[in-house]
């Protein structure tokens, strides 16, 4: 017996990895789906990430040697990066983390050296594309006697070690009873004083993942179907970003009063006439990400929806206009709460309004330092990247998030992909 368009999606959704949503019908899918271009989300769409190039080796050497200027500045010998977005970030190494310790050191003069269990190394020398000094160890020793002992060979004896903010409790355990010499301290005025200012060259990639991302929306929004339910509607962006070249999908589908809560709700949803369909979907293109909410409505609007649709809009183009050179990052906010509230919204953080910081800042990771909140006082400087999500929300009713990120220039903020300007052609453009 033949099935339904709707039917078709929701076993395609399976396939995808939608058992793994949560409550908001989130996705989050870091490899591709058994699948092929039949499925109607990715049908008709090939890779537009062909001609993006990877960061270069020299760039990452000219990142450690950055950070050495700062630790040397801060005072810290030595950072200890777990595999995640620093170590990839710095030495290019892309490592899983598990019980078996795995880490890069940078110390504060001379080549980085890597600590990984022996039968690891060939693999991870795979991923190393500078660098040779690589300290194994076996099952029955310590791992971190090879840490303290990289150090000595680096003439570092005694100081301070700097750990990155996701390291884990054993490993700080583990550097104090090896590396008593050495105090522990954060790396963030290290990782952070580098990682928050992009180069052109993660500019770029942050530019790809975004179009990849809005080109699936604009795809997918004329497919949607009343009785579409979020699995069925993630399904088909996960399989658009996935064809257009994206990796680590993740895509969040909210309809009606679902949209009023940023993170979503376990109550049934499924799409019906004259309804907020709010979304919220990014992608990564070699290790960068593109965040991208968009609120429609399946049907003819209602002047209310019109009206804070509208006002969030307003609100975008206030935080945007607000983040110029040298500004506090908590004014965006401030800006953007205090025209909210002058229209009834708030106050501050309550609803209805806007529940959340104005926005975060995006990079290699989806959420990075510094944000768009009360009371930051980091100064915008040329090379930082936000997103502008000035969302409002109405219990009991409907929630509205438009989402750009935007990246600061010399002359000040420019958009990764520019908002649209009406509810009736809600998808926007690239910047």
């Amino acid at each position: 017996m033949p099935i339904s368009k709707r039917e078709f999606l929701k076993i395609s959704g399976l396939t995808a990895g939608i058992a793994g949503l949560s409550a908001a019908g989130l996705t989050a899918c870091s490899s591709s789906p058994d699948s092929d271009d039949s499925h109607e989300g990715g049908k008709g769409l090939e890779s537009i990430t062909g001609d993006v190039r990877p960061i270069s080796v020299d760039e990452r050497l000219s990142r450690i040697a950055k950070a050495q200027l700062l630790m040397v500045d801060v005072g810290i010998d030595a950072i200890v990066l777990e595999p995640g977005s620093a170590m990839l970030y710095f030495s290019g190494v892309n490592w899983r983390r598990s019980e078996r310790l795995t880490v890069v050191i940078i110390p504060r003069r001379g080549e980085i050296a890597v600590v990984t269990p022996y039968f690891e190394e060939p693999s991870v020398r795979e991923s190393m594309t500078f660098g040779d000094d690589v300290r194994t160890w076996h099952e029955h020793e310590n791992p971190f006697d090879h840490v303290a002992g990289m150090l000595k060979d680096r003439g570092i004896n005694q100081g301070v070690i700097g750990l990155e903010d996701t390291v884990r409790y054993f490993v700080v355990e583990g550097l104090k009873k090896s590396a008593r010499s050495f105090a522990i301290t954060t790396a963030l005025p290290v990782t952070l004083g580098c990682r928050m200012y992009k180069s052109d060259s993660e500019i770029a990639l942050m530019k790809k993942a975004s179009e990849v991302t809005l080109t699936a929306y604009g795809h997918v929004y004329p497919r949607l179907e009343a009785g579409m339910t979020p699995a069925d509607v993630n399904a088909m962006m996960y399989e658009a970003q996935t064809a257009l070249g994206g990796s680590n999908v993740w895509n969040a589908a909210l309809f009606g009063e679902a949209s009023a809560y940023p993170h979503g709700t376990s109550q049934p949803q499924e799409i019906k006439e004259r309804q907020i369909v709010l979304m919220d979907c990014g992608c990564t293109v070699e290790g960068y990400k593109s965040d991208i909410s968009r609120t429609f409505v399946f049907g003819k609007p209602t002047k209310r929806q019109r009206e804070v649709w509208q006002t969030v809009r307003k609100g975008q183009q206030i935080a945007f206009e607000t983040a110029t050179l040298g500004t506090p990052a908590g004014a965006v906010d401030d800006a953007v709460r205090a025209h909210y509230e002058s229209l009834g919204y708030g106050p501050g953080y309550r609803t209805p309004g806007l529940s959340h910081r104005t926005g975060h800042g995006i990079g290699m990771d989806g959420h990075e330092s510094v944000n768009f909140v009360r009371g930051e006082t980091t100064l915008l400087m040329s090379g930082m990247c936000f997103s502008n999500e000035p969302g409002i929300y109405i219990y009991g009713e409907f929630g509205v998030r438009l989402e750009d990120c935007i990246y600061m220039t010399l002359q000040g903020p420019a958009w990764f992909t520019v908002p649209p300007d009406s509810l009736d052609e809600p998808i926007g453009r690239m910047g």
